[in-house]
């Protein structure tokens, strides 16, 4: 059964704190947190804003879905005609988020959003929509509320006949993906760090 997006909550912007603070606890351990900031106890207190940021670009610019005013998961969708530019970064917080990080985190986080920048453009050069994020509180994980945000705005996807795209830079992640027709484009370690990535792309239907 594929739940509607009408039947999921839209973020607004009240509720971008307390989605990035959710998967911020979602991403703590994971690799890229990992590395933009080394130390776990301030990752613990500064990643969340990275998480807001990117939340409050997806509600800018996107689409970003809950599965309940709880949030349970959170999903941030963005359409490639919409290209989160430099300006656009500073108009959703982007000289707040360097004030608040630091110097050495944003420079780190520029780096890897570059790189990715440049592997998303070879791969998909076209239009598509991106699956910039999507998290579940770690309580709520393995009760299928990933499966009902992926179901429901691929199912919209695939009636405007788009391809998706989206990396992971957890190999655990791409069977998962590979389960919703999504197929490895690229894998690479991002050059100057120990961050494996895998670049997915799922074609249009029709």
């Amino acid at each position: 059964m594929v739940v509607a997006l009408d039947n999921l909550v839209r973020l607004q912007k009240s509720q971008i704190k307390p989605a990035g603070e959710m998967i911020a606890r979602v991403f703590q351990d994971d690799p890229l947190n990992s590395y933009l900031f080394p130390d776990a106890s301030r990752r613990e207190n500064m990643s969340h804003y990275v998480f807001e940021f990117m939340v409050r670009l997806g509600v800018s610019y996107g689409e970003v879905y809950a599965t309940s005013p709880n949030l349970e998961g959170v999903a941030v969708w963005l359409p490639s005609e919409k290209d989160v530019t430099m300006w656009r970064m500073i108009l959703n917080g982007g000289f707040s988020l360097y004030f608040k990080v630091g110097r050495k985190g944003i420079s780190r986080l520029s780096y890897v959003n570059n790189f990715y920048s440049q592997v998303h453009k070879r791969h998909a050069p076209f239009r598509h929509w991106y699956l910039s994020l999507i998290g579940v509180a770690p309580k709520f994980q393995g009760k299928g509320y990933a499966s009902i945000l992926l179901k429901a705005m691929l199912a919209r996807i695939d009636k405007e006949h788009l391809p998706c795209y989206v990396e992971t830079q957890n190999e655990k992640n791409v069977s998962i993906y590979q389960h919703y027709g999504f197929k490895v484009v690229g894998e690479a370690v991002i050059p100057d760090t120990e961050i494996s990535f895998w670049a997915m792309l799922r074609g249009k239907s029709g």
